[in-house]
């Protein structure tokens, strides 16, 4: 009945509608076939995805640490914290488009999918234009809140500043692969994600160190490859959407104007992961803070960007990938209208988070000094601070692999709003609280901010798990009506 609505509402608009046999460029394992195989099919490219970009952040940090110190270190996770806490607010947009196009995948209903991705798109665009700017004078403010050491701080200037103005290339990356893998196409984005990987590898070796005529720019020089690496994909992804070689693409008869029912949808479901976002961005500055008053806060900053922003990014990437996995297999399946298959989704990912966490706890607890050791980190006061946090995140890992399972299902099923509360709670109240009652009453260790950290970690997983499976997520409805002439 839906779609005879929808039908009549295209030929009264005399619009010509997406065929429906396009439905057919839908992977439909993912509704009916074995759960292990449809949320690995989703999970895997997107874990390898995250593993190279992962390993460039870290080729990057055993450059920056071996040529600059570990102020440059420090300088690039301050940085790094302080543009994720805005560029995860405008991402969430790409939230509300997934959960959009994974229901609309799961009914066969391709113009929705397509319209919500263009949709999605010049959202993108507008608030792009909008950050570089703001974000290029805020820079040294809020750089000066976050550290107190004025090499950390001169280094992450420029580094900051880049990333702002030139954060289009990373938003349209972002919004591609969060449309694909939610259309069940986990491959296409892999393979941007590859590509722009090693462009970014390459160049930013080429402008850290720099090369022939190119002079290098150190920690600055990661921010420019970056940008350049970035931009090349956004550009790349625009014309295969327009050219209509994806599963999802842009619109075909229809109006190029914001569409006003689309766009609430997306900020309708988007926004509360976006203030999850900062909540946790926040979140982590203001854990910079702490970290940044403590004696030797250089020493203990630097340790928290190699453990905590590269090393424990082995957990994370896996645990977002199954996330992803999560989020797609459990919207396709509700918008098909089998929400039990949505709950084993869920808990099969849940289970492949655990393994891996374990795998990787193991190494961390007893190969600490050696992993640090690869990011040049031989100050004796840095190793044994760094030490310490990764035997610390070898326990947390289980926690944060598991619950981000947990968060997928939650989001991919439309109820966005839990995620941002269990984050307001288990990412700021837990672990700052603590920090903050501990610095009035006895004074604040490194220690004592690694099992604040762990603390809301384990928050986290209990708060996402008891969530889920009280099942509210089942009487929530999608749509964005039909296309308007």
């Amino acid at each position: 009945m839906a779609e005879a609505t929808d039908q009549a509402a295209l030929d009264a608009a005399d619009i010509p509608s997406e065929p429906v046999s396009e439905t057919s460029k839908y992977d439909r394992s993912i509704i009916e076939g074995p759960l292990g195989r449809a949320v690995w099919k989703i999970a895997w490219p997107t874990m390898l995805t995250n593993a190279f970009a992962g390993l460039q952040g870290m080729v990057d940090h055993i450059l920056v640490g071996n040529l600059v110190g570990y102020r440059g270190n420090a300088a690039m996770g301050i940085s790094y914290q302080i543009f994720l806490a805005v560029i995860v607010f405008i991402a969430s947009i790409f939230t509300g488009m997934s959960v959009l196009v994974a229901r609309f995948v799961g009914a066969g209903e391709v113009e929705k999918v397509n319209r919500t991705v263009y949709q999605a798109f010049l959202v993108t665009i507008i608030l792009a234009a909008v950050v570089g700017p703001i974000g290029y004078f805020a820079t040294p403010y809020l750089l000066d809140f976050v550290s107190s050491d004025a090499g950390v701080k001169a280094e992450a200037l420029p580094f900051l500043r880049v990333s702002f103005v030139f954060a289009i290339g990373l938003m349209l990356f972002f919004m591609v692969s969060g449309a694909l893998r939610a259309a069940g196409d986990a491959k296409t984005p892999m393979m941007l994600g590859i590509t722009m990987t090693i462009l970014n590898l390459i160049l930013n070796i080429v402008f850290i160190r720099g090369l022939g005529p190119i002079p290098g720019f150190g920690t600055t020089g990661a921010a420019i490859g970056t940008s350049i690496a970035t931009g090349i994909i956004g550009i790349y992804s625009i014309y295969k959407m327009w050219k209509g070689d994806w599963v999802i693409n842009f619109p075909r008869g229809g109006g190029w104007a914001p569409d006003g029912s689309v766009i609430r949808s997306l900020f309708r479901f988007g926004l509360p992961t976006g203030f999850q976002g900062i909540a946790m961005n926040i979140g982590g500055v203001l854990m910079l803070y702490f970290i940044g008053s403590l004696a030797q806060s250089a020493a203990a900053q630097a340790a928290y960007s190699v453990a905590y922003t590269q090393l424990f990014a082995l957990v994370t990437w896996t645990a977002v990938g199954l996330m992803g996995a999560a989020a797609a297999v459990a919207g396709q399946n509700l918008g098909a209208g089998q929400p039990e298959r949505t709950v084993a989704a869920v808990h099969t990912a849940a289970r492949f988070g655990a393994l891996g966490s374990v795998f990787l706890g193991l190494i961390f607890f007893f190969f600490p000094q050696q992993l640090l050791g690869i990011f040049g980190m031989d100050d004796p006061v840095v190793t044994e601070i760094g030490v310490q946090l990764l035997r610390v995140l070898s326990i947390s890992g289980l926690f944060v692999s598991t619950a981000l399972t947990y968060t997928g299902g939650l989001q991919g099923t439309g109820d966005t709003k839990s995620p941002l509360y269990i984050s307001i709670v288990s990412q700021m109240i837990i672990p700052l609280g603590a920090c903050f009652a501990i610095s009035h009453l006895w004074g604040l260790q490194p220690m004592h901010i690694w099992l604040a950290i762990l603390a809301g970690h384990i928050t986290r997983f209990l708060l996402s798990f008891a969530r889920f499976n009280q099942g509210k997520w089942r009487n929530i409805a999608v749509d964005i009506g039909s296309t308007k002439s």
